[in-house]
């Protein structure tokens, strides 16, 4: 039985993606249900690691550091070189936008250190709760709104998906720990949650590409080429970084692994909705490189 599951495991992400293409329109409707399947997957994650265990590294630091200069230098660059607006803020979205808060469940699938990922986990959503009110200050539709009232409205997005399941977490471990046991025993489900996250949130980007994409073929084009060179980039990096602290599978994920459905909230909210699109072709290469190291590793 463990054996079927670890055998079906690396064909799950890319069935997902397929099914979020062909119902992109009910995925559209259903999207509702995405923030339900994170918080669940967060509480399966914080119950299954000593959360007074979880501390910051230099790795973080230059995993934050890289997000922030990378994604602002883009968007400069492309915005002296082309005058693209779409383009540009789609390169700043997807450095920019933050780590997945799932990102436990394949990183340590593959063998990366389940506290080194839950900290940036922690320490890489809060950091662009801060600096993305900052960013959007200067850049985007929502120039005029105040900075306190911006940093609030992304702060909650992300508290309330974040910290409520490890405050859960937190409160078992202190006075229940053997019910915070019996549901981290459980946390292999977190893997289908993901692909259920997955379908919905790339079936919902999908929907937006059908009904606002005419006209904008190439701005398209140009946002699927630049995702597949991003997602390139910060895998690649990102596990040079977590080579040199000694994790590189985390390093990888943590750089690699993106909020889309954050990062397609924030575009949609905060920029020109369609340089969201950016995020869809993410998600789809970033899963299916997950999916074959996933193949990769069961094949070792």
């Amino acid at each position: 039985m463990q054996n079927t599951k670890q055998k079906i495991k690396p064909y799950v992400l890319p069935a997902a993606i397929i099914l979020g293409i062909l119902l992109h329109d009910f995925c559209g409707r259903a999207s509702f249900v995405t923030p339900y399947i994170i918080f669940s997957i967060l509480v399966f994650s914080f119950t299954s690691v000593d959360i007074f265990s979880l501390k910051p590294s230099w790795m973080d630091l230059i995993l934050a550091l890289f997000q922030i200069v990378v994604s602002l230098g883009g968007y400069i660059l492309v915005m002296v070189t082309t005058r693209n607006i779409i383009i540009a803020e789609g390169v700043l979205i997807c450095v920019l936008c933050p780590v997945a808060s799932s990102v436990a469940v394949v990183s340590c699938m593959l063998g990366a250190n389940r506290v080194r990922v839950t900290t940036y986990t922690m320490i890489g959503n809060l950091m662009v709760a801060c600096v993305a009110p900052v960013v959007f200050s200067f850049i985007g539709v929502q120039q005029t709104m105040p900075f306190l009232d911006s940093f609030l409205l992304i702060l909650k997005r992300v508290a309330s998906v974040l910290a409520i399941p490890f405050f859960i977490a937190l409160a078992l471990q202190l006075w229940a720990p053997r019910v915070g046991k019996t549901i981290a025993r459980y946390n292999g489900l977190s893997f289908y949650l993901w692909a259920t996250a997955l379908l919905l949130t790339l079936g919902q980007t999908i929907d937006f590409i059908f009904i606002h994409g005419e006209g904008n073929t190439a701005n398209i084009l140009w946002l699927g080429f630049l995702a597949l060179f991003f997602c390139a980039l910060q895998f690649g990096l990102g596990k040079l970084i977590g080579r040199h602290f000694g994790d590189t599978i985390a390093g990888g994920q943590l750089l690699g692994q993106k909020n889309t459905a954050m990062g397609i909230w924030m575009g949609n909210m905060y920029l020109n909705p369609l340089s969201s699109c950016i995020l869809a072709f993410y998600s789809i290469f970033a899963n299916l490189f997950n999916s074959w190291q996933l193949w990769y590793y069961n094949k070792k």
